[in-house]
């Protein structure tokens, strides 16, 4: 062995003792000819090593350098300087011999929390980047998160198992990767997006709780959040009902937030219809941990359909208003005092091409009880007060408003929302807010294409007592300015999302599990007798051989991971991440292929 004990092992108990460490050179400092430290690193922690005496002639005539590999033996010893700041900080190594093991070069950035490198820079050395103590951390929660699910999923009788990666290419949502077959001349396999079809024949297969903590594969367009290659904690269950699997995956949440950062959730997490959400919070994903809830001032009647209509607040002479579709209020707390500055701030945040507004009214509502706005000319204030108070604004607060087409001034103040609440300090990365959301549609109409898309996926079920609903209709939608009055229009998916702090973490349903029902689905989704046998006939020919009802659901692993780290970048907890064009720039990926590689696969490129 090259060591007798880690770099973080050794405390004052362990003076006297004669030890040999390994590990990689942090730092040298040099007090004089006869004195040196040395602070030695391993992926366990620092410990400081002392040269002196007769070993200092040998550093002289051998010296060290940053990153490199050494050996050192020597006597366990009480610092008389210690460092806090550190576990080993009350010992030091008094050296009596040492051997570098091998040089390096210097490194690009130095390897430390604070490091110099930027991003680009990291990427490329992140073999280096790897050793850095933050990222090493994220890495050990990462395992951790890993071992409390796999822990909680097998005290549940839970089975890992395995499914393939060369699959059928059947894309439906994202674009697949597909791998050219050298066996099967023309023909292509495809890396799966997720083990959907393949967990729903396990459960067929009569294996009624499986589990995978998998990669998958999506060729997308890339952000911080999204990685072409991603991790799923992978869950199906036969024989249940929604509750039940809402209850299992509540359970394995709160373990892992028990395990991992020491939050005990013993309240049954709170859940939310889809519909609440998005009349709320202007979206699906609502952060909860704080309140700031969105008012719909005017709203299209089909989009909310039974909610009050308050648009008599905001009549009058102000053409914005009477000419939009809708227009949402949100209350911003303590910030009435906002100067003409900072309001005009927030006016050309709102006008930037990611959020689309063309302005933002604003409503002051001063400690005094006055009210002021940048629209007084066309409102009296006992209206400001009135529209102040539907936003449930308080004295203090400073009320915003946007108007515009429905979808794009729903999401424009929704993330108007989480700006100020970033602003104000109520996004706080180490508070945790969990939800469920519940009843979405099972449908979404596309316009261009004249058809029914799924929201979630194909093979998510309607709830039950909305099956009838959709096998007796027919899906096609004769007048398309009407299709919200078509029938599938009001169809709720048997489908749930579990939220984090604002971020969808998990989402699954209760799965179409008798052919005829799935065949009409397929159907609904513009899939024809042909194409539905061509991309799905091993699954409707499964479901002839007695199929369980079942329903699962899977967790985003690597944001789950990220969410509970603090950051808001899923590639700060991966080893080995892609930039955002989709490239490892470490290993120069993706690359060219020789031309011997296409003979073999009988392909021809043809670069436009």
């Amino acid at each position: 062995m090259y060591r007798t004990h880690t770099c973080g092992e050794l405390r004052l108990t362990d003076v006297s003792k004669t030890v040999t460490l390994a590990g990689w050179v942090q730092t040298e400092r040099r007090i004089s000819n006869a004195l040196a430290f040395v602070d030695l690193r391993d992926r366990y922690g620092i410990t400081q090593l002392n040269f002196s005496g007769d070993i200092i002639n040998q550093l002289n005539e051998t010296p060290l350098g940053r990153e490199f590999v050494l050996q050192a033996t020597g006597t366990v010893n009480e610092r008389s300087s210690k460092n806090a700041n550190i576990p080993t900080g009350d010992i030091e190594i008094t050296v009596t011999a040492f051997t570098i093991l091998n040089k390096s070069a210097v490194p690009p950035f130095t390897i430390q929390d604070d490091t110099d490198g930027g991003d680009d820079l990291r990427m490329k050395y992140r073999f280096l980047d790897l050793r850095r103590n933050a990222v090493r951390k994220n890495l050990q929660l990462r395992y951790a998160v890993s071992r409390s699910a796999r822990n909680y999923l097998h005290e549940n009788n839970f089975l890992d198992i395995e499914t393939p990666f060369l699959i059928k290419s059947t894309p439906e949502g994202a674009r697949d990767f597909v791998v050219p077959s050298r066996m099967n001349p023309g023909q292509f396999y495809a890396l799966p997006q997720s083990p959907q079809t393949f967990k729903q024949l396990l459960m067929v297969s009569g294996y009624d709780r499986y589990y995978q903590i998998v990669k998958c594969f999506r060729d997308e367009d890339l952000r911080a959040d999204r990685q072409p290659e991603f991790t799923q904690i992978d869950c199906e269950m036969c024989f249940v009902e929604q509750e039940d699997i809402l209850n299992m995956f509540e359970g394995l949440v709160k373990r892992i937030f028990k395990d991992v950062k020491g939050i005990d959730y013993t309240e049954t997490l709170p859940r939310m219809t889809w519909e609440e959400a998005m009349w709320t919070y202007g979206n699906d994903k609502p952060d909860i941990r704080f309140d700031m809830k969105l008012c719909n001032l005017k709203f299209p009647a089909h989009t909310f359909p039974g909610r009050p209509d308050i648009s008599s607040l905001i009549a009058g002479e102000f053409a914005v208003f009477n000419d939009a579709e809708t227009v949402i209020a949100v209350a911003a707390p303590g910030c009435s005092e906002y100067t003409r500055k900072q309001t005009d701030e927030l006016t050309e945040w709102v006008k930037r091409p990611q959020i689309g507004m063309k302005g933002l009214v604003f409503i002051k509502c001063n400690a005094d009880g006055t009210y002021k706005s940048s629209v007084d000319k066309f409102y009296t204030e006992d209206k400001l007060k009135a529209i102040a108070n539907a936003a449930g604004a308080k004295a203090g607060d400073l009320v915003l408003l946007l108007a515009g087409a429905e979808e794009r001034t729903r999401k424009a103040t929704s993330e108007l929302r989480l700006e100020m609440a970033s602003r104000l300090g109520f996004r706080k990365p180490d508070e945790f807010k969990l939800l469920w959301v519940l009843d979405f549609p099972l449908f979404e109409y596309d316009e261009e294409g004249n058809r029914w898309v799924a929201r979630h996926h194909p093979f998510t079920s309607p709830k039950p007592s909305q099956i009838a609903d959709m096998i007796n209709n027919n899906p096609v939608i004769e007048n398309a300015a009407e299709y919200l009055k078509h029938p599938y229009a009001s169809i709720k998916a048997n489908a749930y999302d579990m939220v984090l702090n604002g971020n969808e973490i998990g989402g699954g349903s209760i799965r179409i599990f008798q052919r005829e029902l799935q065949e009409k689905m397929f159907a609904a989704l513009g899939m024809d007798k042909e194409e539905q046998q061509h991309k799905f006939g091993f699954l409707l020919g499964a479901f002839e051989y007695g199929a369980p009802p079942h329903g699962g659901i899977a967790f985003g692993f690597d944001r789950l991971c990220s969410i509970i780290g603090g950051s808001e970048s899923i590639r700060d907890f991966i080893a080995f991440p892609k930039n955002n064009s989709g490239r490892d720039v470490m290993i120069d990926a993706p690359s060219a292929i020789d031309d011997k590689q296409f003979d073999e696969l009988q392909i021809k490129l043809n670069l436009k």
